[in-house]
């Protein structure tokens, strides 16, 4: 079934593919069997069609079925957002995944480089601070026991997506494969709080949540930020037992200041983890209110105790003033540096 006489003309007709169908082209474009050229042409006619939550769920579903699988037991969470949102802003969800960790629940985080930002990538933090990058399944799963947070290198786990980075990189303009990286987390956390800059695509990304029985937060802040931001309020939808209910988060409800745009922003892998690691030594303002707040909707999609963002927000806050997130960084670089690859 070759896709230029089946899959394109269809889309090009506007016409929705059903989720095996949309499975069935990455299935061929992850087993490179596709050139540039046509894996080109597949994303820029399903964009000009406009994605559906079947299409998005059968892409995931053969993303996940190439990836070097990881076991970890549960519950986990991960945070992760799209990128594409030009705000250039500090590594807010790398910054609160470890805060998080500190508080007691197992992280698996799982991203890569910068692509286009002009601020580091998850992957350019991580390193700079002392994780390694090269660890496999059993090396990652083994390092999220001894310090409850473990990276999983998205190329490493995902090798069949090199055969569209080119691809996405030559396009220059967003397409689903930029959404598609914050949900094939080869660990397949059941609890993820997911940033989705593309207004349009967010509650989207909820449905195909839902439909795949997650436990989510599927955020934006109505600045653009693939965050929960504290420039000005947020929309959040919350997937429960496959159930999207959508609502708008205040952080000055939350007794959190509004920030200015500029002191969210961020740049090199260093000067960003200069700025983390002042945070975690005590360093107050605005970086750390915005990396509360996101750590905090990690705690509320894991949902132990039914918490809420009021208490979410006081127990990250508790995790970095007694030092546990300071400690928890630490024992994560210790852990990965004793493994072998």
């Amino acid at each position: 079934m070759p896709l230029s006489k089946t899959i394109l003309p269809r889309l090009l007709r506007r016409e929705n593919l059903t989720r095996d169908e949309a499975a069935w082209a990455m299935t061929r474009i992850v087993n490179g069997e596709l050139s540039p050229v046509q894996v080109a042409g597949f994303a820029a006619a399903l964009r000009t069609k406009g994605e559906t939550a079947a299409e998005i769920d059968g892409l995931v579903s053969a993303l996940q079925a190439s990836a070097l699988p990881v076991d970890i037991p549960g519950p986990v969470v991960d945070i992760a957002g799209t990128g594409g949102d030009g705000l250039g802003a500090i590594n807010i969800s790398t910054m609160a995944a470890v805060v998080a960790a500190a508080t007691g629940v197992t992280v698996v985080k799982h991203g890569g480089r910068a692509a286009s930002s002009a601020t580091s990538g998850a992957a350019d933090l991580v390193e700079h601070l002392g994780v390694r990058l090269d660890l496999g399944p059993e090396a990652a799963a083994r390092v999220a026991g001894a310090a409850g947070i473990t990276f999983l290198f998205g190329p490493r786990f995902n090798p069949g997506l090199r055969h569209a980075a080119a691809v996405r990189r030559d396009l220059g303009v967003p397409t689903v494969f930029n959404v598609l990286g914050p949900l094939i987390n080869p660990a397949r956390p059941r609890h993820q709080v997911v940033g989705v800059a593309d207004a349009r695509m967010a509650p989207l990304v909820a449905d195909v949540l839902a439909a795949r029985g997650s436990q989510a937060l599927v955020v934006r802040g109505d600045d653009g930020l693939d965050k929960v931001t504290t420039v000005t309020t947020s929309r959040v939808w919350t997937v429960r037992d496959g159930v999207v209910a959508e609502s708008v988060l205040d952080p000055v409800a939350l007794g959190l200041p509004r920030a200015a745009p500029e002191q969210l922003r961020g740049g090199s892998a260093a000067r960003n983890a200069a700025t983390f690691v002042e945070l975690l030594d005590g360093c107050g303002g605005p970086v750390r209110d915005v990396v509360l707040l996101n750590a905090a909707a990690m705690l509320v999609a894991v949902g132990a105790g039914g918490v809420g963002f009021g208490e979410a927000v006081a127990c990250c806050g508790r995790a970095v003033d007694s030092g546990a997130a300071r400690a928890t960084l630490g024992r994560w670089v210790e852990a990965s540096r004793r493994e072998v690859a």
